[in-house]
């Protein structure tokens, strides 16, 4: 399940974590990051209209879309339907990964300690996001962690912004790094999506750099 993770990254090493307040947002908000580059985004369940958003831009054809803090099956039934390509959670619970094993949804769930991270290993997973990254001690941690578990692949996620990602990029545990200074709430209060642009394309810029 998790290797279908990696498969539909098809090494896309960047994924746009966004949270957005209203579906007018969703259009504007698909072209900006798909014009800068993006090709994986996550939509957070933590707005009224998550599955609205989620469904406008899975339609919009240009980006890998999945749900982001999905906390129960019953969110996960939700989001797939909405056309959730994967799913992402910030902690792990057996019922989350069951029903995504279920619809055959790739599942990353969130860890923060190896403890959850044995969990994930015991239900057949083989990536994970670490969150909240850089409050749990960043990179030190991430290392840390990988290091009793090198079949882990993880995708760090929480408090990274531009000037961190080259770094988590250069560890080989990490497969991808997620982010929302892309996007913030304060871009798309302003309905300032040039900058949106310019943001994605200096993150997709970085990671090219990185794999060369």
């Amino acid at each position: 399940m998790t290797a279908g993770f990696d498969s539909m990254l098809n090494g896309c090493r960047l994924l746009a974590v966004l949270t957005v307040p209203s579906t007018a947002m969703a259009g504007p908000l698909a072209d900006a990051l798909a014009a800068g580059g993006a090709r994986c985004a996550e939509v957070t369940f933590r707005t009224p209209g998550a599955e609205r958003v989620l469904k406008e831009m899975a339609a919009h054809g240009g980006l890998v879309v999945g749900a982001g803090t999905v906390l129960t099956s019953e969110q996960v039934e939700r989001a797939v339907a909405a056309g959730a390509r994967f799913v992402v959670s910030p902690g792990f619970d057996e019922g989350v990964v069951a029903k995504c094993r279920e619809l055959g949804v790739p599942v990353v769930p969130g860890i923060a300690t190896a403890t959850e991270l044995m969990r994930a290993l015991r239900a057949g997973l083989d990536t994970v996001k670490l969150f909240p990254a850089e409050a749990l001690g960043g990179l030190r941690t991430l290392r840390a962690l990988a290091a009793p578990f090198p079949g882990m692949r993880f995708v760090p996620t929480g408090g990274i912004d531009a000037s961190r990602l080259a770094a988590y990029l250069a560890d080989p545990a990490v497969l991808a790094v997620g982010g929302s200074w892309m996007a913030t709430s304060a871009h798309l209060e302003r309905g300032d999506y040039k900058d949106i642009r310019r943001l994605t394309v200096e993150a997709v810029e970085a990671v090219e750099r990185s794999m060369t």
